[in-house]
């Protein structure tokens, strides 16, 4: 005896088509932002080193070239550190949406699953449980994998966000100092 589900796993093809639309989108909103970012960075680089540079050639004497190359390091230090503290935010900022996003589908993908998985062994022919029984515990098996490994990327995405936190306290502390 055979069983269909089309209507099933055409909900449920159609439902990866959206989920895979809904990545795409994310994912390309993601790298518009990170291209923005780059070409405002690159354009402001470009106007503050040609200011930097007509200062430094029209400098009267030793001394005030020095007094110039000194401040133009710090202050190229300091627009450094707020280009990699804007591009860290975009990237948590991505991550935490791709990840709200994979984790949302990832439930609404094991529910349809399940239920397209239950259905089907109800009509199954009998004798097949078992092989229902082991799709679930796979199933089973794969979520638990994805907890532990969203588990883990969120332990590094933290850590990373102290470590540039501590770094970035730090380099204020330097200039503060000095």
């Amino acid at each position: 005896m055979m069983f269909a589900m089309p209507e099933d796993m055409n909900a449920y093809q159609k439902a990866q088509l959206d989920t895979m639309v809904k990545f795409a989108d994310a994912t390309a909103g993601a790298f518009e932002q990170w291209f923005d970012l780059n070409i405002k960075s690159a354009k402001a680089a470009n106007a503050e080193l040609t200011k930097q540079m007509r200062a430094l050639a029209s400098a009267k004497d030793v001394q005030e070239l020095s007094s110039l190359q000194t401040s133009f390091s710090q202050a190229n230090s300091e627009k450094m550190m707020g280009f990699v503290r804007a591009m860290y935010g975009w990237m948590s900022e991505t991550q935490g949406e791709l990840s709200k996003l994979w984790e949302g589908e990832m439930a609404e993908v094991n529910k349809t699953l399940a239920a397209t998985i239950d259905k089907a062994a109800k009509s199954a022919p009998s004798g097949s449980e078992f092989a229902f029984a082991a799709v679930k515990q796979a199933m089973t098996a794969a979520n638990q994998a994805y907890d532990a490994m969203s588990k883990a990327g969120k332990q590094v995405a933290e850590m990373t966000e102290a470590t540039v936190t501590a770094t970035t306290n730090a380099a204020t502390a330097k200039k503060k100092a000095a």
